[in-house]
């Protein structure tokens, strides 16, 4: 955000945000020089300080200070006098400069030069420990959202409350004719809030919504003057904002935006080159080829130059017997034995394809945050999978080996290379230490004093310890200013220090290291992520104990401090700002109802999270209470109507239910909210052939009923036209369509594919896609043929594609043979041809005991003019059926099988052998040779091959003689000696 926020006295000489070279830079990257003097302004006392009148009504919790801040903020301008636009940008300039310090201070580091409540309530106010806590106190509670809380200890609270108070709830900044800015201002405090609580609040993230919806045009639409820069930087503020929300394919979508707006190319492929100390050859590595656009600006260019000049963290070395530091590719030129490249080389744009990957260009800073962005995106959407982290890896890599221009950016860098390494044997120490180093380093770089948080402990104004770090603390002259940490900060993805430090917390607990976790959440006094800790390893007493210690009462009030003291009293005074979040947890481990009922009522019914566990709650119940179900998620939605998980769950009560209707509504919002959600858009279908079935049957007993009565003849022929003008499979189409997104989703799920192979059976002949039929069952072949084999074809649908492959497609041309035969000319690409490789490919390589298929098959080869196979397929069914019968007709005196040899016998004498085997033999190229007396035939000896076909059924049949089947043998052998 180009503001200038210099200090002044003077209100004239602020910056004026109404101008439109301003409003055009605004997500240009910060570039801001404030200073606690620009809170010290004349007009800043006046609308922060607390006077004597408030105080009081502070102190008690009678008013919230963002609302007396706000109402200042309102009068101050209806009292301007025509002087509006200088005083807005004045006031703008101060809720900014507040935002910035409260960032500086929870994320990025140096600390603060100044003490933030004597600047912003006052001396006096400041002075009196007891009273600022209590307004801290209240202020942090004021800060919760729809049940969910702050953190309790965060720092320099009333900073963020005075940039909440200027930037959202004064009202008068956000005008339908404000500035860009201000806009801005608004949607980016509601983001960090969102960031600040435990979980998403469907409230912030509505704003937050609305916000971009009309920043959006205003940036990137077709009469926008934005330059390229800053085009690229809103869409990764944007994706930043949907990847927090867990809208992955929103993100993806944006990245590439921004990518293209920038002019950046890059490309995850595979190159030659070695991962160990150790490897004898050159394997496919994979590795992201990155290089910013060549049409930088003049200042890009610049600071890509100073890239050598610029500090960063330490980032640590993985001193590994085995892997080395980085890969060690191949030289220019050496082949692959075997392509595994994610874009292959020759697809790549010929900036990428010239880049040596060990040592390539270096980045500018927005094109290095689009990277992270990526891995970020990609990491949200699956992290704990293999695949997903070896995808993750290269593009923090990518950024980390080349450098970064922003101390913050290369932190993040460093973050994101962490989460990745710390699933891995090899690499999971550095992975963690690294992780530990970053904690160390922002707990250091926002140490602040201990009259900066709430604290009843003590009341004491010295400066806190050094807090002791993994690494050597850097000198301040190798440690980056507050400009530069703040430069790109909305373009990432950045974390606050006390949300840092619990990550680490669990990854000790992935790694067993439970003590060490316990010990960080402690000193952070995360109550209920220590529950959770213990709750996992099965010491629920001791998850019980913690959390009820934070609601309730002791049970002896004179033993509080004894660890078995039990908290059995009533409930507290006044519960802490999480308390609905405690009490589902007390529920969650004594599955009660009545916790998540207290949970939702102390929330002021605002606190989804309850709802939705009752909801799983009655799920569980035998029988599930599914109306029960129904009732608490449609509560939960409606606090929070973008919660993904939630509307996919109501869709599925709703399907157990028979709500046909209600299911498809459910489940349209599912995949609105997340387009790449397979069993949503496979549940969709499932709802939309359930409401094509209903109305069909109801459509037929309408019909019905009209036709019986005489005296609404009329009637009957208005519902008939109308009945004629809708589209009765209008819903089967619909679900075929879902069934295909959630196909191209979910390619490895056979049940998908079969559910395609029905739905478009259903339709009409005249509807049919066989070529989704086609390749459907291609797919069902392919993922369960491995362990099913020949099972895995569905007869009856490959039955059906014959039938219309031999009598119901339309050719386009025919081929006349001398003898008279209409041969079909049938084209690669088409149904047809589609069927026929199926049948050629997939098919006959599968087939070994199933005599039905090679009838098929023989089917298929008669009607192509290929008699010799068609008489070969015959062969092989009969062969297979006797295979398969012989146990159960000859040992076991089985009827039934004895008959199936029978008939498997007649059809191969009559079908096979009489019909077939005296036709004239097709050469090699499938044309059957005219007829000139010399022609070759299928078979000369059919007749002696139909002799001993039934000869030896009825050798081996000798007990069944005197039966139906025996009799029709010997007639069989009379007529082929005859």
């Amino acid at each position: 955000m180009a503001l200038d926020t210099t200090s002044s006295t003077k209100p004239s000489q602020y910056t004026t945000i109404y101008d439109d070279a301003t409003t055009k830079r605004i997500f240009d990257p910060i570039r801001i020089r404030s200073s606690d003097q620009l809170l010290h302004d004349s007009l800043a006392q006046t609308l922060l300080n607390i006077t004597t009148d408030s105080e009081e009504a502070l102190r008690n919790g009678e008013e919230c200070y963002t609302d007396i801040v706000a109402e200042r903020v309102r009068k101050c301008i209806s009292e301007s006098a025509g002087k509006e636009h200088e005083l807005l940008s004045q006031i703008l300039h101060i809720g900014f400069a507040a935002l910035f310090y409260f960032l500086q201070s929870n994320v990025t580091g140096p600390p603060l030069e100044f003490d933030s409540a004597t600047v912003v309530f006052g001396e006096t106010p400041a002075g009196d420990r007891k009273a600022l806590n209590a307004m801290r106190r209240k202020m942090l509670r004021d800060l919760s959202m729809d049940g969910e809380a702050v953190y309790p200890l965060t720092p320099n609270i009333e900073l963020f409350c005075v940039a909440k108070a200027i930037l959202v709830d004064a009202g008068a900044l956000v005008t339908d004719d404000a500035p860009l800015v201000a806009w801005t201002g608004r949607m980016r405090v509601n983001f960090l809030h969102q960031k600040m609580l435990s979980e998403v609040s469907g409230t912030l993230q509505k704003s937050i919504y609305d916000d971009l919806d009309k920043i959006g045009p205003i940036v990137l639409g077709e009469g926008s003057n934005s330059t390229g820069k800053s085009k690229a930087a809103f869409l990764l503020e944007r994706a930043a904002i949907h990847t927090h929300h867990g809208l992955d394919a929103k993100a993806r979508s944006d990245l590439e935006k921004a990518a293209v707006a920038s002019g950046f190319e890059y490309a995850l492929t595979g190159k030659l080159g070695k991962r160990t100390k150790f490897q004898d050859r050159d394997i496919t590595q994979l590795v992201v080829l990155a290089v910013s656009s060549e049409t930088a600006s003049a200042s890009d260019a610049t600071e890509i130059k100073k890239e050598s000049e610029t500090l960063a963290p330490k980032a640590l070395d993985l001193n590994d017997d085995t892997l080395l530091e980085t890969i060690a590719f191949a030289k220019k030129g050496a082949q692959p034995e075997k392509s595994t490249t994610v874009q292959d080389e020759s697809s790549l744009p010929p900036a990428l394809a010239s880049i040596d990957p060990s040592n390539q260009p270096k980045l500018s800073p927005l094109d290095s945050a689009i990277l992270l962005a990526i891995a970020s995106a990609i990491t949200n959407n699956s992290p704990e999978h293999g695949l997903t982290r070896e995808e993750t890896l290269p593009y923090a890599t990518r950024v980390i080996e080349s450098g970064s221009n922003n101390w913050q950016i290369y932190t993040q860098a460093l973050l994101v290379r962490s989460r990745c390494e710390a699933f891995k044997s090899r690499t999971v120490e550095r992975g963690v230490l690294q992780m530990q180093a970053l904690v160390d380093q922002v707990i250091a770089d926002t140490a602040t004093s201990n009259t900066a948080v709430v604290n009843t402990d003590t009341v004491t104004n010295e400066q806190q310890e050094q807090p002791t770090t993994f690494l050597p603390r850097p000198q301040e002259s190798e440690s980056a200013p507050v400009e530069e940490r703040l430069e790109y900060l909305w373009v990432l993805d950045f974390q606050t220090r006390w949300n840092l430090e619990a990550e680490l917390a669990q990854k000790w607990v992935s790694l067993g290291g439970l003590r060490t976790a316990l010990d960080i959440y402690e000193r952070l006094k995360m109550w209920a992520e220590v529950a959770l800790c213990y709750a996992a390893t099965e010491r629920e007493e001791k998850a019980k104990a913690i959390v009820r210690r934070q609601l309730y009462e002791p049970t002896n009030a004179g033993a509080v401090d004894d660890d078995n003291e039990r908290y059995e009293g009533p409930e507290l005074a006044q519960l802490p700002p999480d308390a609905p979040r405690l009490f589902c947890i007390l529920g969650d481990i004594d599955s009660e109802p009545a916790m998540y009922e207290r949970a939702w009522d102390v929330s002021g019914q605002r606190y989804a999270r309850a709802q939705r566990s009752l909801a799983r709650l009655y799920l569980k119940a035998e029988p599930p209470a599914y109306d029960k179900a129904e009732e608490a998620y449609k509560k939960s939605l409606k606090i929070n109507p973008l919660n993904h998980g939630a509307w996919f769950a109501l869709g599925c009560v709703q399907l157990n239910r028979e709500q046909w209707r209600e299911a498809i509504e459910s489940f349209t919002r599912t995949v609105q909210i997340e387009q790449d959600d397979a069993e949503a858009w496979s549940n969709l279908a499932a709802a939309l052939l359930k409401v094509s079935s209903n109305e069909n049957k109801t459509s037929a007993e309408a019909k019905t009923k009209t036709a019986a009565s005489e005296d609404h003849k009329n009637t009957e022929d208005a519902d008939a036209e109308k009945l004629e003008e809708e589209d009765p499979y209008k819903h089967t189409r619909d679900a075929l369509t879902a069934l295909h997104h959630a196909a191209r989703l979910k390619q490895t799920d056979h049940r998908i594919w079969d559910n395609i192979i029905t739905v478009a059976a259903s339709l009409p002949p005249q509807l049919i896609p066989y070529k989704d039929i086609v390749f459907a069952q291609r797919k069902v072949i392919e993922l369960r043929s491995p362990k099913r084999g020949e099972k895995a074809i569905d007869l009856a649908i490959l039955d059906m594609l014959v039938e219309h492959l031999i009598n119901n497609y339309e050719y386009d041309n025919l081929l006349i043979t001398v003898d008279g035969t209409d041969q079909k000319i049938v084209r690669t690409g088409t149904v047809a041809g589609q069927i026929m490789t199926l049948v050629d490919d997939v098919v006959v390589p599968l087939i070994t005991h199933s005599a039905p298929l090679w009838l098929l098959v023989a089917k298929i080869e008669l009607w192509r003019h290929r008699p010799s196979k068609a008489f070969a397929a015959h062969e092989k069914a009969w062969r297979a059926t006797v295979s398969s019968c012989t146990q159960g007709a000859f040992q076991m005196s089985d009827e039934k099988r004895w008959n199936q040899i029978v008939k498997a016998t007649e059809r191969l004498v009559r079908d096979g052998y009489a019909k077939i085997g005296g036709m004239t033999k097709e050469r090699e190229d499938g044309i059957i040779p005219e007829a000139d007396g010399d022609e070759e035939l299928v078979a000369k000896d059919w007749r002696f091959k139909s002799r001993s076909a039934v000869r030896g059924i009825l050798g081996k049949g000798k007990d069944w003689e005197g039966t139906e089947g025996y009799t029709q043998l010997k007639e069989l052998l009379s007529e082929v000696d005859g």
